[in-house]
């Protein structure tokens, strides 16, 4: 990747406590010589506000120019027939890898040592589903139905892409999760094609397959045997919360929308109105995507000095948000880390 002097990227400081975070990830990149030349853009509920749409065209284009985009959190506005603004971008970009790292940051929790990776299918699956209501009696949507589908072009396009991430970052296994005993085709033609991809890196990186319920159940009684896990949409979003969950919640869950052409970092939280304007927001999860996004570009030496403030500060146990226990604003812990850069 490039490793110019600047970078142009597109910065979306997004919904509720998005602006609060933002300001502080950009502060904090700032501060290591992050090489991001900034498009400001806007998208959610401020987007509609002002332009009329909450994903202007202003904000397509400008992520269509730079090929990259710093996301804080999106709310999609309620009625008015607006499609899921992830899902529009994820589908207007070709985004079809949502990697989900989890690694554990704060001690002393449950589980120790957790650090494995979520490769999730994007666009397809459930979340493309054409649904219908089917009339019975005086009821017109007394049925519910929904088509989703996989094809064999994107199960095939998402398990390499896990695969290559396993023989770049040195990861041991990729486990292939799925529900092919129940949703035959569905979910058959997903493991199908891992199964081929798989034979392609034999001797390299070993493989596993797992049944979801499976797989969620010991990811909760021995995560440790997990390494890299691919699987489909509806799978990978339920599986990456749950994950979350094992490190702290999702205030430590940054998350990547890769395509060929335009890749999206975000926190994985939501815009948390109920606290907005009141300091009190953890940065961490928006940060840890910012790392991802260095690491994009090449910059995998300014991810790791970050990598170590953080788990620096957080660790210390002084200085932590009250979703971690302690009673930080959002400035202190940004402060905190900026001096741990120093």
């Amino acid at each position: 990747m490039s490793t110019e002097k600047t970078i142009p990227a597109t910065l979306i400081p997004g919904d509720g406590i998005g602006p609060e975070i933002v300001q502080s990830v950009v502060e904090i990149l700032d501060t290591v010589g992050a090489p991001f030349k900034w498009e400001k853009a806007l998208g959610g509920v401020a987007a509609l506000d002002a332009t009329g749409s909450p994903l202007p065209k202003e904000t397509i284009e400008s992520i269509r120019r730079t090929g990259l985009a710093l996301k804080g959190p999106l709310t999609t506005p309620v009625g008015g027939g607006f499609k899921s603004i992830n899902v529009t971008l994820r589908q207007e970009f070709g985004l079809f890898a949502n990697v989900r790292p989890t690694k554990t940051i704060v001690p002393g929790g449950r589980f120790e040592n957790i650090n494995l990776v979520i490769f999730r299918e994007n666009l397809e699956g459930y979340y493309a589903a054409m649904e219908n209501y089917i009339p019975y009696g005086d009821d017109p949507h007394a049925i519910a139905t929904s088509a989703g589908y996989t094809t064999r072009r994107e199960c095939n396009r998402i398990v390499r892409y896990a695969f290559e991430y396993a023989v770049k970052n040195n990861r041991k296994r990729v486990t292939l999760v799925h529900k092919a005993n129940i949703l035959k085709l569905l979910t058959g033609l997903f493991l199908e094609e891992g199964r081929k991809v798989a034979k392609e890196y034999e001797g390299r990186v070993e493989v596993n397959e797992r049944i979801v319920d499976a797989c969620a159940m010991q990811l909760v009684t021995d995560p440790w045997q997990y390494d890299c896990i691919v699987t489909t949409n509806l799978f990978g979003d339920i599986l990456s919360d749950l994950t979350a969950g094992l490190v702290g919640g999702l205030g430590l869950a940054p998350g990547a929308n890769i395509g060929e052409k335009a890749a999206v970092f975000e926190a994985v939280h939501g815009s948390a109105p109920d606290i907005a304007g009141q300091n009190k927001a953890n940065p961490t999860s928006l940060l840890l995507a910012a790392n991802m996004m260095l690491a994009h570009v090449g910059r995998q030496d300014l991810a790791t000095r970050i990598d170590k403030a953080i788990e620096k500060v957080i660790t210390s146990g002084a200085v932590r948000t009250g979703d971690l226990g302690g009673k930080a604003t959002t400035t202190e812990l940004t402060a905190a880390l900026k001096q741990a850069l120093v």
